[in-house]
């Protein structure tokens, strides 16, 4: 299962009045509205179900709003909240009302929901403040529900990235093995190439320099997988100067490409190829196209899920070129294609 975006989860930014009477709901939506604060009315349990799951930022609910089927409702969604949510609940209670009877069954029903009660009638300016602060609470819980995200996503892209390292290696030592004449000279050209595949990650990702060129991206990437007088992997285009960020996410999605390569397509079995070209348009502004191509390999046939690689390399490719890819399972090799003005990424002129 993938792990929330931040971006597409609900903002928890908002308080959600439930409130049967219309004079309560619309007297609380202008009072919260009109100190800047985002509201959402409703007025049964099966609107209040709906509402819930994109996680108000605060429950505000009248005493007689408080039914049975709401009761459960709430009950059913606090039940179900994440280790990092504490839903606040205001009540407004009637006052003549047997609040502490109130108080306690609601504190015993719903123990994941920071409680606050308020006896009618209550000034405008307690009303706020109370509701202020338990926004407040609200987006600090969405802070850490943001960093735990993150922190699933980073690992996973770890595991991705750690997987494919491995699968290089391993390819690296196969294609060795099969040109090596002793182990002598195994030893030498495997340590060789993993110096190599190690130069990548190293001279590229944690460069110095402000800026890195294509050409010098592409040659650090397909060193580990050339071999003496075989010509499996075709490079060439222009210079092209690239800033720090944008080299770096070049050579993440050609490493990403390149592993699919070794594991899946044209570097899979010795008649296959590959070749990756850029080119520059000609005018202002000037168009960065880059071009990867595999044949020979085994026959392609598309995927029925989109896996992480093909993910990584759609959001990679888009954020750095401003349009999104053109990514084709092919049946004779796995074709990648994205242009897009060379300003957004280069630090030539």
């Amino acid at each position: 299962m993938n792990p929330p975006d931040p971006d597409e989860l609900a903002p928890l930014d908002h308080v959600l009045v439930l409130a049967p009477y219309r004079r309560d709901a619309d007297y609380l939506g202008q009072l919260l509205s009109e100190h800047d604060i985002r509201v959402e009315t409703c007025s049964d349990a099966p609107d209040l179900e709906a509402r819930l799951a994109v996680s108000p930022g605060v429950l505000m609910a009248t005493h007689e709003a408080l039914t049975p089927q709401v009761l459960a409702a709430v009950t059913a969604h606090l039940a179900g909240q994440p280790a990092w949510s504490e839903m606040p609940i205001v009540v407004l209670l009637d006052r003549t009302s047997q609040s502490a009877r109130v108080r306690t069954q609601l504190s015993h029903a719903w123990p994941r929901a920071r409680l606050l009660f308020y006896q009618r009638p209550v000034t405008p300016v307690e009303l706020i403040s109370g509701v202020q602060s338990a926004l407040l609470a609200r987006l600090r819980q969405r802070d850490v529900r943001d960093h735990i995200a993150r922190e699933i996503e980073l690992r996973r892209e770890l595991n991705h990235r750690v997987k494919n390292i491995l699968a290089s290696v391993t390819s690296i030592f196969e294609m060795t093995r099969r040109g090596a004449a002793s182990v002598e000279d195994l030893a030498e050209d495997f340590r060789g190439r993993l110096g190599a595949l190690s130069k990548v990650h190293s001279a590229v990702f944690h460069a110095v320099d402000e800026a890195v060129s294509i050409a010098e991206i592409v040659d650090l990437t397909f060193e580990p997988y050339r071999l003496p007088g075989e010509n499996r992997v075709v490079t060439g285009g222009p210079v092209v100067m690239l800033s720090r960020e944008a080299g770096t996410t070049l050579a993440l999605c050609l490493h990403e490409l390149a592993t699919n390569a070794i594991k899946y397509g044209g570097l899979s079995i010795p008649a296959g190829r590959v070749s990756f070209h850029w080119d520059l348009s000609e005018g202002e502004p000037a168009d960065l196209t880059i071009h990867w191509r595999e044949t020979g390999g085994p026959a392609v046939i598309e995927p029925s899920r989109t896996g992480y690689g093909t993910r990584y390399l759609r959001s990679a490719l888009t954020s750095m070129f401003g349009e999104k890819p053109l990514i084709a399972f092919r049946p004779d090799g796995l074709e990648c294609e994205v242009k897009g003005p060379v300003s957004r990424m280069a630090c030539n002129p």
